[in-house]
């Protein structure tokens, strides 16, 4: 009984992800960074409207920033609040993290990438991704490997001595 409240409570609840982030970027290391968020926000991202599909983080002023990321405000958000649903949003690290991320992105040329936006112990949290950009030839190498990998669980799949082929059933 006390495993599965265990299990509950530290489980990540996924929200949305940025697939065409692992598309375009070789992803080296992951951080997780609060948001700061208005209620209207909070609202509508429990209620699953949230798009990171044209988001990205960037470096303004020392602090991380996330631009783009449209949160699509609920029909019953308040009347006397003016609800921006791209509005930039700071993104909360410590400041060393922060200054280490700063580091990597102006001399070393990676990029920071927003990847899934989910719930951690009951709060918003953003995973970006430090990545470095892909060329069009290792999206190719990628897709061409993606589409082998589907071919040879298809050729397996309809073998007579495999124990998942059709004729078993």
């Amino acid at each position: 009984m006390i495993l599965g409240k265990l299990r509950t409570k530290n489980a990540l609840m996924s929200i949305v992800d940025n697939k065409k982030a692992y598309h375009d970027y070789f992803v080296e290391e992951k951080f997780e960074a609060g948001l700061a968020l208005e209620g209207w926000e909070v609202k509508a991202i429990r209620a699953g409207r949230a798009q990171l599909k044209e988001a990205y983080v960037i470096v303004k002023n020392g602090e991380i920033v996330l631009l783009g990321a449209h949160v699509t405000p609920l029909p019953t958000a308040s009347t006397h609040v003016r609800a921006d649903p791209t509005r930039t949003r700071k993104l909360l690290l410590h400041r060393e993290e922060i200054n280490r991320l700063i580091g990597k992105v102006e001399r070393a040329g990676y990029t920071l990438t927003p990847l899934n936006l989910h719930f951690a112990k009951g709060r918003i949290k953003l995973e970006i991704g430090l990545a470095r950009g892909k060329k069009q030839y290792d999206k190719r190498a990628a897709i061409k490997e993606r589409e082998w990998n589907r071919e040879k669980q298809r050729l397996l799949r309809g073998r007579p001595g495999s124990s998942r082929s059709p004729r078993a059933q």
